[in-house]
């Protein structure tokens, strides 16, 4: 998990240990700008990622703007694993080349419960997708803590 902070995040490195060889790595995400209010990953676009009509796959929209979100609220708790309980997806426009960005921040906290959003933009600001997620706590350490 390549990233560039501007601040010390201690939870950081185990996340980049957590990361090593998983779908993460898969698709080739990095971490662009981290803080405990946001969260920018990017990937530039390779032929797997295209659908069969030569658009960037809905799918990996989801994947990038999940993990975006989900770092985030990593961030907003952690020591304690959480995972997605609910995605919404909205699809703007397409895309099949460059490199995508994709911004998260949390938009509501309770004890067991975390919401938040998340946008998929081209390098020129263009907006292709964005979504809403919620995410449980768990009460279970992230694997390698």
């Amino acid at each position: 998990m390549d990233h560039a902070s501007g601040g010390n995040i201690p939870e950081l490195e185990l996340l980049e240990r957590a990361a090593k060889n998983t779908f993460w790595d898969f698709i080739g995400c990095e971490i662009v700008e981290i803080d405990e209010k946001k969260v920018v990953v990017a990937f530039d676009i390779q032929p797997h990622h295209l659908n069969l009509i030569g658009i960037l796959h809905g799918g990996m929209h989801a994947s990038v703007i999940d993990s975006a979100m989900g770092l985030i609220v990593m961030l907003a708790r952690p020591g304690v694993s959480v995972v997605t309980v609910g995605l919404n997806m909205n699809y703007v426009a397409p895309t099949s080349e460059g490199r995508v960005l994709v911004s998260a921040e949390l938009i509501h906290s309770s004890r067991k419960l975390i919401t938040a959003q998340a946008y998929a933009r081209k390098e020129n600001g263009d907006l292709l997708a964005f979504g809403t997620g919620t995410f449980r706590v768990i009460d279970k350490p992230i694997p390698g803590a």
